[in-house]
């Protein structure tokens, strides 16, 4: 490659390569060199190799808030909206779903401390992300509760799809809404 790969050409490549080696093993001068570029190109985007987990995050935060601006969806009811808004997230890794487990794993390894007070940092970053595509309008305490009810429902099914990442859609998608019916969101999401 002659000129300076994009961010999203690093990305890409290094997911590829580690579909075939896992993440763990994934070394960021393999990634220069399936680029033909050098360490500095990979290093002028992405300073450490976490900066890719957070990227591959970040696509599925973007697909998230792209699928807000559909106009259907403003119609549907709260509980609806969360549920396609997750849907399209989670949508949005299915490309990559075992590489997706490793890099969490990669970043709860005990040496890894500073990894998993970002990893707290990106849920809670999704989560609000998640409400906001929505539209949630909570004020005060039924913001803090919905805020922590919608956090658990989004690691219960981000870790479902990571369990099951070949489920049909329809089963995905009924465990989601399940999720969402729980009381006492069920009573929140009425407002």
């Amino acid at each position: 490659m002659s000129e300076s790969p994009s961010a999203a050409q690093i990305l890409d490549t290094a997911l590829n390569l580690a579909a075939q080696c896992g993440w763990e093993r994934l070394q960021l001068h393999a990634v220069a060199a399936e680029l033909g570029v050098g360490l500095d190109a990979i290093a002028a985007h992405y300073p450490q190799k976490d900066d890719l987990v957070e990227a591959w995050f970040d696509r599925a935060d973007q697909a998230l808030l792209r699928h807000a601006a559909e106009p259907a969806l403003l119609e549907q009811d709260p509980g609806q909206r969360l549920e396609e808004l997750l849907l399209a997230w989670l949508a949005a890794l299915e490309e990559y779903p075992a590489v997706t487990a490793q890099m969490l794993l990669y970043k709860f390894e005990p040496a890894h401390l500073h990894l998993q007070v970002l990893g707290l940092l990106r849920i809670s970053r999704t989560v609000q992300w998640w409400r906001e595509a929505a539209r949630r309008d909570n004020h005060h305490l039924a913001r803090v509760v919905e805020e922590s009810l919608l956090t658990a429902v989004y690691l219960r099914s981000f870790v479902h799809w990571l369990r099951h990442p070949h489920e049909p859609p329809a089963l995905l998608r009924a465990h989601l809404h399940r999720q969402l019916q729980r009381a006492p969101l069920r009573q929140l999401l009425r407002h």
